[in-house]
C-alpha cells in the first residue's frame, strides 16, 4: 500500500494540527482519518510516541482534562510551522497525491475481489445444478431458492463494495458529501428492505 506520510511529513503535520487548536489523542487520529477520506488512519502507537518527542522538544504541553489528556502547541511550536508553511504546502500536496494512490489501489482490490466472487458463486451455482440434476430435483423449490439467494447475495455485495468504494474515494479526492445525500440513501434503502420483508411476508 502507497505510504501516505513520507519520512519525517508526519512530525510536521502533527504540529500543524495542534496549531489550529488543542486537541487530545483521539482527536488528533480521527483528524488524520477524515482528512484523508479514511483511507490513512493511524494507531495511537504511531501517534502518542511523536507527541512525546514533539513535547521532549518543547513544541507541545500536555494537560489533563478529566479523563482526556490534551495536546497543544507552544509559541516555538507556532513558530516552527509559520517557518515551514512552504513544506506544509508540499505536504498537503503529496497527500492528496497519496490518497488517490490509494484510492486507486483500493478499487483495483475491489474489482479483483467482485471478479473472484461472481466467479465462486458461479461455481456454486453450477455445482448445484449438477448436484439438483443428478438426484433429479432440478425442480425442488428448495434448490431453486438458494440459487435465487445466491443471486442476492451476490447483488448486495456488489452495491454495497462499489458504493462504498465510490463514497471514500469522492470524499479522498476533496469532494464535500452533503448530509441530504445520505440521508436520501438511507431512506431508500430502508424502503427497499421494508418492499422486500412486505413481499416476503406475503
Amino acid at each position: 500500500m502507497t505510504p501516505v506520510f513520507s519520512h519525517g511529513d508526519l512530525r510536521l503535520y502533527l504540529l500543524n494540527l495542534l496549531d489550529e487548536g488543542p486537541r487530545h489523542g483521539y482527536d488528533i487520529m480521527q483528524a488524520l482519518s477524515d482528512r484523508t477520506g479514511g483511507t490513512y488512519t493511524p494507531s495511537a502507537g504511531t501517534i502518542y510516541p511523536r507527541l512525546a518527542k514533539l513535547e521532549e522538544e518543547g513544541l507541545v504541553t500536555k494537560s489533563v482534562d478529566g479523563r482526556k489528556t490534551v495536546y497543544a502547541i507552544t509559541e516555538a511550536g507556532h513558530a516552527e510551522v509559520q517557518a515551514r508553511a512552504g513544506e506544509l504546502e508540499g505536504i498537503e500536496a503529496g497527500l492528496a497525491d497519496s490518497v488517490r494512490l490509494i484510492a486507486d489501489e483500493v478499487r483495483g482490490s475491489v474489482r479483483e475481489a467482485m471478479r473472484s466472487l461472481r466467479a465462486d458463486l458461479a461455481a456454486a451455482r453450477t455445482q448445484e445444478r449438477e448436484t439438483a440434476t443428478a438426484h433429479g430435483a432440478s425442480d425442488d423449490p428448495r434448490i431453486r431458492s438458494r440459487e435465487q439467494l445466491h443471486r442476492a447475495d451476490a447483488a448486495i455485495n456488489e452495491f454495497r463494495v462499489r458504493l462504498r468504494t465510490d463514497l471514500r474515494t469522492h470524499v479522498a479526492s476533496g469532494g464535500e458529501l452533503a448530509a441530504t445525500l445520505i440521508d436520501e440513501l438511507t431512506a431508500d434503502l430502508d424502503r427497499i428492505a421494508r418492499d422486500v420483508t412486505r413481499t416476503l411476508r406475503g
